[in-house]
């Protein structure tokens, strides 16, 4: 007689096999995507904003394009091509820019805080696409996370020292190009969702990549450096491409196949940590109270808006009371 104890232990095994390399997955991106910040502000330093946006989908564009064309989604990118590049505009182009253009002023750490604010953002714009209204919760989550960017704003914490531009003005400038890029990000997740709907996601990455390539192509070579920049930050402009674009989306659209696009969310909440750690570490920048504080309640607010951290609902203990 068989019985089915046996493989019990084997189906164990493979899920605790398949939870391990998920969540390497999940560690490595927001390694790479915390990374990234440092490496924008790097290149910014002595590119500017829009050439250091250009070359990093442009690189981005070059390493997904053989993957993705490896994998048999060429045909899949040439009939979705129109939605795949306007995506791109605000899922890449735009965002990219608006972030390297805010790091010429402010920490990296404190951009990275405000990029958690994207899943806010993908809530409200979902709600006035797809008339979605948040529940109550998650309407909370929203105002306290909101809360938490007027508490950030509202102080000098995150100002980079030393360079004449760390002025208020400047601050609030480049806090609202932080946000205008998470609003943007917001704008992609429902128009990928409206338009993109089973596409091969890395032949939306590509496409998004060249899109945002040739949107960034022309004011890129207006504004491009008229000294040449030095070694650093032309490696830093390729880490950026190749890990942080290239490599990360690679391991964006592998994590949402082996875990679900939950749990790849959860990538928001460590992306900050490692962004953080970069920023004191290699750049010397300085992380203040008021600066932890802002950012425990912006991620409190992204938790709740996301439905990541929800309160337990007493339905089974209000049925059992009726009964």
């Amino acid at each position: 007689m068989t019985t089915t104890t046996p493989p019990a232990p084997q189906q164990t095994n493979n899920n605790s096999s398949n939870t391990k390399a998920w969540v390497i997955d999940l560690v490595l991106l927001a390694a790479l995507w915390g990374a990234s910040f440092l490496f924008m502000r790097m290149g910014a330093a002595e590119f500017g904003a829009l050439p250091t946006a250009a070359a990093r989908v442009s690189i981005g564009a070059l390493f997904l394009f053989p993957l993705m064309m490896l994998r048999g989604q060429g045909a899949a990118l040439v009939q979705h091509w129109r939605a795949t590049m306007g995506i791109g505009v605000f899922n890449s182009g735009l965002p990219f820019a608006l972030f390297s253009f805010a790091l010429l002023t402010i920490n990296s750490s404190l951009a990275a805080v405000l990029n958690a604010t994207a899943p806010m953002f993908g809530a409200l714009v979902a709600w006035v696409w797809f008339r979605e209204r948040p529940d109550n919760w998650r309407l909370v989550g929203l105002a306290i996370g909101f809360t938490g960017v007027v508490m950030l704003a509202s102080g000098n914490a995150g100002l980079r020292h030393g360079d004449g531009t760390g002025s208020n003005n400047a601050a609030l400038w480049a806090i609202g190009a932080c946000l205008l890029a998470c609003l943007c990000y917001g704008i992609a997740a429902s128009a990928t969702r409206r338009y993109l709907t089973g596409v091969p996601p890395l032949a939306t990455a590509t496409g998004s990549q060249i899109g945002a390539s040739l949107l960034l192509v022309v004011p890129a070579i207006v504004y491009w450096p008229q000294h040449m920049p030095s070694l650093r930050a032309w490696l830093a402009i390729l880490a950026l491409g190749v890990l942080c674009t290239g490599v990360a989306y690679f391991l964006f659209f592998r994590l949402i196949e082996r875990a679900g696009p939950a749990r790849a969310l959860t990538v928001t909440f460590l992306l900050p940590v490692f962004a953080t750690f970069y920023g004191v570490v290699f750049l010397d920048e300085s992380i203040t109270q008021w600066m932890l504080v802002c950012a425990g309640v912006i991620v409190c607010g992204v938790g709740l808006s996301t439905g990541f951290i929800a309160p337990k609902k007493r339905a089974a203990s209000d049925s059992t009371a009726k009964t």
